[in-house]
């Protein structure tokens, strides 16, 4: 395959045996073909059957959203998945409230005096976390794989090279890395992976766990005011992301066994990508959508976004490890997916 440079980062499956922390200089970029997002306008139909078995899990992490967010209708998309899913407004976060720790517990399972990152920029130096990820959790119990977009250069220091997880980068140094290029990324991501040839080394199927990361609404918010139009406007263009992510599972025939979760790093006022953040830790949304959950329902037991974790493997019949402290939210499933899980697989 011809390979253009143009200005995002792809960590290969195939790379990983040989990158090092010396060698992160030298990354693939790579350029692809870009679609345009679709206007945001609800579902024709509900995400997913009420008792689907889940076979892929999209999480969405969003910045600047608090259910105050909503009130004007820029998320259509969004709102029809709080109707037909189970909703918190009220789950726990994590001290400091910044982007690259927050992400780091939401992806460890694990609180930061465990994970051990406080700091809110890519350090070279410190190299990736120590403590297992949920990808490494869904690879060791089933041989998942999992593909990462994320959009801030503060996150290389969670993309740690391994075979059963791709990452695609790109961030705010680049005016041209918005939620519609990122969807484009993913657009031509799955493309390649359903292609039979690869997406230019070793990827040869869809992942059992997408993670796309949009945090344009805490970015504008923070730039032109938390009431202004363009923070409404970037609630919009979000939400259109978040349909052409959901159009295009349901373009591979995957929406029916897809679950969706969609939680925040900061909520609306506060700036994920700042070093200052509030006394206390603060409350955000977790959503969850899809198959095997139950539809319109507020959730009563404790949540925190630690939780997100085992959450996902118990979506996907997987066992639950105990190293960390992430728990099952048990609450959110119909009851024809009583809890169960499936006997651990052989790796492969």
């Amino acid at each position: 395959m011809n390979q253009k440079y143009y200005g995002y980062v792809m960590i290969s499956r195939s790379l990983h045996m040989s990158i090092t922390l010396g060698g992160i200089l030298a990354w693939w970029l790579v350029f692809g073909a870009y679609a345009p997002v679709q206007a945001a306008s609800p579902p024709d139909e509900p995400t997913a059957p009420l008792n689907s078995a889940t076979e892929h899990v999209i999480l969405f992490v969003l910045e600047g959203f608090s259910q105050d967010s909503l009130k004007n209708g820029a998320m259509p998309v969004l709102s029809k998945l709080i109707k037909e899913g189970a909703v918190t407004w009220s789950a726990n976060a994590v001290q400091p409230a910044l982007r690259l720790p927050m992400m780091a517990s939401l992806v460890t399972g694990l609180p930061v005096e465990k994970h051990g990152i406080t700091w809110n920029s890519f350090e070279f130096s410190r190299g990736y976390p120590r403590a297992p990820s949920l990808f490494d959790y869904l690879d060791v119990s089933g041989g998942r794989d999992s593909a990462v977009f994320f959009m801030d250069e503060a996150l290389y220091q969670l993309a740690k090279p391994a075979p059963y997880t791709d990452y695609q980068l790109c961030g705010a140094l680049r005016p041209e890395c918005g939620p519609q290029k990122l969807v484009a990324y993913i657009q031509q991501y799955f493309q390649k992976a359903a292609s039979g040839h690869g997406y230019g080394h070793a990827v040869h199927a869809l992942p059992h766990l997408l993670v796309v990361h949009l945090p344009e609404a805490g970015r504008t918010g923070v730039t032109h005011g938390w009431n202004s139009k363009e923070y409404q406007q970037a609630l919009k263009t979000i939400d259109a992301a978040m349909k052409s992510v959901l159009d295009l599972f349901k373009r591979y025939n995957l929406l029916d066994r897809t679950t969706v979760i969609v939680t925040t790093l900061s909520i609306k006022g506060n700036d994920a990508g700042g070093e200052v953040t509030p006394d206390e830790t603060q409350a955000v949304p977790w959503i969850v959508s899809g198959a095997g959950i139950a539809r319109g329902q507020v959730i009563r037991q404790p949540v925190s976004i630690i939780d997100t974790g085992a959450t996902v493997m118990r979506m996907l019949q997987l066992e639950t490890h105990t190293e960390w402290d992430s728990k099952v939210v048990e609450e959110i499933f119909h009851s024809d997916t009583a809890a169960t899980t499936v006997p651990r697989a052989k790796k492969r």
